[in-house]
C-alpha cells in the first residue's frame, strides 16, 4: 500500500457512516455530488453517460471490477468531508498520527557513524507538527516520494533522534516499504 492510500484508508475510519455499497447507490451520490450530471459522471468513470443513466435507474446492477474499483475509490474520496476536515484539523493539532511500519532503515551521519540499512517494524505516535505536513503535502499533491521523504523525516525526528534529545545531525533512509498503515 502506499502512503497516500494509508492515510485515506486512516481518514476513512473516521467516517461515521458507511460509504453506499451497491453501484447504483455509489453512482446515484456521484451524480448528486456533480450537480445532477451524469456526464461528468461518465467523463470521471470513463463510461458512457448511458451507463451511468442505467447504473442510476438499477438497470445494471453488477459493475465491471475495474471499475467497481473506481466507483467505489470516487465515492470514498468524497464522502463525508466534514468528518474527514475535522479528523485531519484532530491529527494536526492534538492528537498526532500512529504509524505502523515495516520497511527498510538506513543512516547517513557524521563519518565513522553510519549504519547499514536493515528492516525493523515499527510502530510509534507521530506528533501533531508531522501529521500536519504529511497531510498538507497530500492535499498540495506531493508524490509517493514526497510523501516518503516526509515519513522518514518524522520518523527520524521522533523514533532514531528522540525528538532532538540524540543522534544529532542522523538523516534516516526509507526505502523497501513493505507495509504501511496510518491511523488517527
Amino acid at each position: 500500500m502506499t502512503i497516500s492510500g494509508s492515510l485515506d484508508k486512516a481518514l476513512a475510519g473516521a467516517f461515521t457512516r458507511p460509504i453506499p455499497k451497491s453501484a447504483g447507490a455509489q453512482v446515484r451520490y456521484l451524480v448528486k455530488q456533480h450537480h445532477g450530471s451524469t456526464r461528468d459522471v461518465a467523463e470521471l468513470l470513463g463510461v458512457s453517460q448511458r451507463t451511468v443513466e442505467r447504473y442510476v435507474k438499477d438497470q445494471i446492477k453488477k459493475p465491471r471490477a475495474d471499475l467497481a474499483a473506481r466507483m467505489a475509490r470516487e465515492v470514498t474520496k468524497r464522502w463525508q468531508p466534514q468528518v474527514r476536515a475535522k479528523a485531519k484539523k484532530a491529527a494536526a493539532t492534538t492528537d498526532g498520527i500512529i504509524i505502523a511500519t515495516r520497511a527498510r532503515f538506513g543512516f547517513t551521519a557524521a563519518a565513522g557513524t553510519t549504519d547499514d540499512a536493515r528492516m525493523r517494524h515499527l510502530t510509534l505516535a507521530l506528533p501533531p507538527a508531522h501529521a500536519a505536513r504529511l497531510f498538507d503535502a497530500q492535499e498540495q499533491g506531493a508524490g509517493e516520494q514526497q510523501l516518503q521523504q516526509i515519513t522518514a523525516d518524522a520518523l527520524g525526528e521522533v523514533y532514531f533522534r528522540d525528538s532532538g534529545r540524540r543522534a544529532h545531525g542522523l538523516d534516516v533512509e526509507y526505502t523497501d516499504i513493505e507495509h504501511i498503515a496510518f491511523e488517527l
